[in-house]
């Protein structure tokens, strides 16, 4: 790995930097998508117990002590119901501002995980063109076209646009992972989010 490392030229050194950067987002995450609560529907039915059995600001507190971001939306739709009451349109609202603040974090790292895709094959390419002229001008002060020199040059000048798909392709498929991860995940929280509205819609004024 050392010797195609140095035999890539001064483009290894970027194409470095990129596999790092990408290995860093691919693990930050795994472990972000991994400890966020995946089963909102359970949540709701739990919240749903909660809110026939204890009301309103039990409801509440059972939210604040749930860690999840989704806790924290339907802790601002509740509090939103005690003040406006039965105002779907208020609770909505509510919802939709505390989604944008707290699912924030679904697409961190996304954009450096398609700036590693974008740029590691283009630069494996640059590469591979800069090490091509460096080999046509060995063949030049050569004066004469040995085989054994041609393919030594363009076998080096190869190496950067290997190491570019390399980089390229396992970054792609975990960032095409995580975006149908966040775009489920968005859609369940949606279909909670539209359950507790019902919930709260349904619920005797005096609760509130």
């Amino acid at each position: 790995m050392l010797d195609l490392f140095q035999r890539g030229g001064w483009t290894m050194w970027p194409l470095l930097v990129l596999a790092i950067t990408g290995l860093v987002f691919i693990i930050e995450r795994f472990v972000t998508l991994l400890i966020m609560n995946k089963n909102p529907k359970k949540f709701v039915e739990e919240l749903k117990s909660k809110i026939e059995k204890e009301g309103i600001d039990a409801a509440i507190q059972f939210c604040a002590k749930n860690p999840s971001p989704f806790a924290r939306i339907i802790e601002s739709a509740l509090t939103e119901f005690q003040y406006v009451g039965k105002d779907k349109g208020a609770i909505e609202d509510a919802i939709a501002k505390a989604g944008v603040t707290e699912l924030a974090f679904l697409d961190r790292g996304m954009p450096f995980l398609s700036v590693v895709i974008t740029l590691a094959p283009m630069l494996g390419f640059l590469g591979t063109v800069s090490g091509m002229i460096g080999a046509f001008d060995a063949i030049a002060l050569a004066g004469t076209v040995e085989p054994k020199l041609v393919a030594s040059g363009i076998s080096e000048a190869l190496i950067t646009t290997l190491t570019g798909l390399a980089i390229a392709i396992p970054v792609s498929a975990a960032y095409t992972y995580f975006q149908t991860v966040i775009n489920g995940y968005s859609r369940t929280l949606e279909d909670a989010s539209n359950k507790i509205i019902e919930i709260l819609m349904s619920l005797e004024i005096e609760e509130a």
